[in-house]
């Protein structure tokens, strides 16, 4: 494990999952946190603004949409005002006119009697303030894994999503390739993270659930032999057939359409080659690639799940993966362990930034 202490942070859909990692001290006795997500912190801050008839602005960050999207939507249904300045406005949509059209106003300064909610993914101050009546003070390296549909104003952002996938599979799928110390441009969620956090390491919430799979030792002794891991998150369930640290391939779906039933097709087919991008994308899904080296048949029968959606697995035989006995923070501990195979392959890392 990493030789420096780590605040790792895995945002999700509906919660926020914290680790400080401190090298050294056992894992059970490292500070864990799971808490809201901003998205749910902050839907909830513009509700009341709702309930109370007000009108607000939207500043701070970029984030990520989900909950507050809706929120906003709500407000808005309401007949009550709603402004934001442009890089706030862009967690509702990339495009702004289209979120002027849905009735949001674009102010570079907070109108008169209108109530302020700051947007944002991570607040250290905020975090650091709650720790420190227990003596607990963050340290200067911050992983931050959050999900990146990218920067897609005039088409499909789950194709956008995708592609960014498929070229990462097509690259290798080499599982240290998606820790970011400089992000890619259009990775926009990203970046506005790392306003707030500067020199944060980041990675996205299905890469980081992934690697941190892989640290459950049941699923690392069938690593070699290749298996299929899978993260049934609240927002999205992602299924990637991994051998080593290699992704050979791997597909993405909305949770909220996933049964145990699909589920279980989906794996099948995966494992088999035969699930395709135009099938996972026609059903509202981002898609499915796998690599043309992979050979089906060749390993793979083992399945990890984590997620706090796992249960939709019940009675599929699958391995419920619990790394370091905590499935909560299997993002955490996937982005522990990234930064520590970016400290030991830190020139393979950087020509993956570039």
């Amino acid at each position: 494990m990493p030789k420096q202490s780590i605040l790792a942070i895995d945002v999700g859909a509906g919660t926020q999952d914290i680790l400080l990692y401190e090298p050294g001290k056992p894992i059970e006795n490292c500070v864990q946190l799971i808490l809201p997500s901003p998205t749910a912190i902050l839907a909830r801050r513009v509700a009341e603004a709702t309930r109370a008839r007000q009108a607000i602005f939207l500043g701070g960050n970029l984030m990520g949409g989900g909950a507050i999207y809706g929120a906003v939507r709500a407000h808005l249904m309401a007949g009550l005002p709603v402004f934001a300045t442009p890089l706030a406005a862009s967690t509702l949509h990339d495009d702004l006119a289209q979120v002027q059209a849905m009735g949001v106003g674009l102010a570079t300064a907070q109108p008169a009697g209108t109530v302020p909610i700051l947007l944002h993914d991570v607040d250290l101050a905020a975090l650091g303030a709650a720790l420190a009546p227990f003596a607990v003070a963050l340290p200067r390296t911050v992983a931050v894994a959050v999900q990146d549909h990218g920067y897609s104003p005039h088409g499909s952002n789950r194709a956008f999503r995708f592609a960014h996938w498929r070229r990462f599979v097509e690259g290798g799928g080499e599982l240290t390739d998606l820790l970011y110390v400089e992000p890619p441009p259009y990775l926009t969620r990203m970046l506005a993270v790392q306003r707030d956090a500067p020199g944060a390491y980041l990675m996205d919430t299905g890469a980081a659930a992934i690697w941190g799979a892989l640290c459950d030792d049941y699923v690392a002794a069938h690593s070699e032999e290749g298996v299929v891991v899978v993260n049934a998150g609240n927002g999205h369930t992602v299924a990637a057939l991994v051998r080593g640290r290699r992704v050979f391939g791997l597909a993405e779906d909305h949770t909220g359409a996933m049964t145990t039933a699909k589920l279980a097709d989906y794996v099948s087919r995966l494992r088999a080659g035969s699930l395709s991008n135009e099938e996972v994308f026609a059903g509202g899904g981002h898609g499915c690639y796998v690599a043309p080296d992979f050979v089906a048949g060749d390993g793979f029968r083992f399945v990890a799940v984590t997620g706090p959606n796992r249960r939709l697995a019940e009675g599929l035989g699958y391995h419920f993966a619990v790394p370091n006995g905590d499935m909560m923070l299997a993002g955490c501990f996937g982005l522990v362990a990234a930064v520590q195979a970016r400290t030991d392959q830190p020139q393979r890392t950087q020509r993956a930034q570039s």
